[in-house]
């Protein structure tokens, strides 16, 4: 097989592989395949967004040399733009909870971001209401705001979603995560767009607890990502994920496939496994957000479950 030659790093984000984990399938005659997002450069599905979202701004001049760059992120969405920002020369301010593993505050340290840090008990919001606010007191700055950003669901109409049809034609649904609602706005579209039949599924954490990375949208606030493109009406149907069977399947995923994923990709497999249960037949994709490596800290994958459950209300996993 030859060996493909990028001009840089940069090169390597997107054509990410499939892997079937059907052991997992409580279905014999429905398959689960895992896209792997966790092989980007950067570590995450994130990398997409952030390329897409500082390329965009590029092309159309609203980020100039050597501007800086402002952002609120949990974690990956941040650690992208670190990257790019680093290899790019812009400064660059991540704004993020006190909450998040301490990987993530060294992998942004080693991309040489700027660190704010907000309370942790005010989670991704807090970040989010005051990066908004350091944005309107500094409008020099370049504030992609991934949530807002049509470069989010762009990055996935046009890479992920034909990805997946290219390698998975028989895919049947589509199962993902919501939380800045990108993923799901930007590949299921494509995917509605290509077959109708598609059933484009939505994995939430109940109304008031924490699956991090992933939002409820009764909770109330509703990315603007999510209306622009239509979300009520592209989604089929949502599947309700606890904080416990995320880290069960997370466990699951390592266990049972080899596969050392972060805790939103166990959501996002229990997500699976509940369509998977409820439908005859047919072929399941889900996105495996990142990989483990940022939340060895957590005891996610160590601890006694009833520990790793209860630090899931206080940590940030993804």
């Amino acid at each position: 097989m030859p060996i493909t030659r990028h001009a840089d790093v940069l090169g390597m984000i997107g054509n990410t592989p499939m892997v079937d984990v059907s052991n997992l399938s409580p279905n014999p005659n429905v398959r689960i395949l895992a896209k792997m997002e966790m092989q980007n450069p950067f570590g995450s599905v994130k990398d997409r967004i952030a390329k897409r979202m500082i390329e965009s701004a590029e092309a159309d001049g609203r980020l100039q040399p050597g501007q800086t760059i402002l952002e609120p992120s949990s974690g990956n969405t941040g650690i992208a733009l670190a990257a790019i920002a680093q290899l790019k020369g812009y400064p660059i301010k991540i704004l993020m909870p006190t909450s998040v593993s301490v990987e993530r505050r060294q992998m942004l340290e080693i991309f040489g971001a700027e660190i704010i840090l907000t309370p942790g008990e005010e989670g991704s919001n807090g970040a989010v209401a005051r990066a908004t606010q350091m944005a309107a007191e500094h409008p020099d700055w370049f504030f992609p705001y991934q949530y807002a950003n049509d470069s989010n669901p762009r990055a996935h109409y046009e890479g992920t979603g034909p990805e997946i049809i290219r390698d998975v034609p028989e895919i049947t649904h589509f199962v993902a995560g919501l939380g800045t609602s990108g993923t799901l706005m930007g590949t299921g579209t494509y995917l509605k767009e290509h077959d109708p039949t598609i059933q484009i599924v939505a994995v939430e954490p109940p109304l008031g607890e924490r699956v991090e990375g992933l939002r409820n949208i009764g909770e109330g606030y509703i990315p603007p990502v999510f209306e622009n493109w239509n979300g009520y009406d592209l989604l089929d149907r949502k599947r309700v994920v606890r904080p416990r069977e995320s880290i069960e399947w997370t466990r699951r995923l390592v266990h049972e496939c080899g596969i050392f994923a972060g805790i939103s990709a166990g959501a996002a497999m229990a997500g699976a496994a509940k369509v998977a249960g409820q439908i005859e037949s047919g072929t399941i994709v889900f996105i495996v957000c990142d990989g483990g490596w940022k939340y060895l800290s957590t005891g996610a994958y160590t601890d006694d479950l009833d520990v790793a459950e209860a630090n899931a209300e206080k940590i940030i996993y993804f």
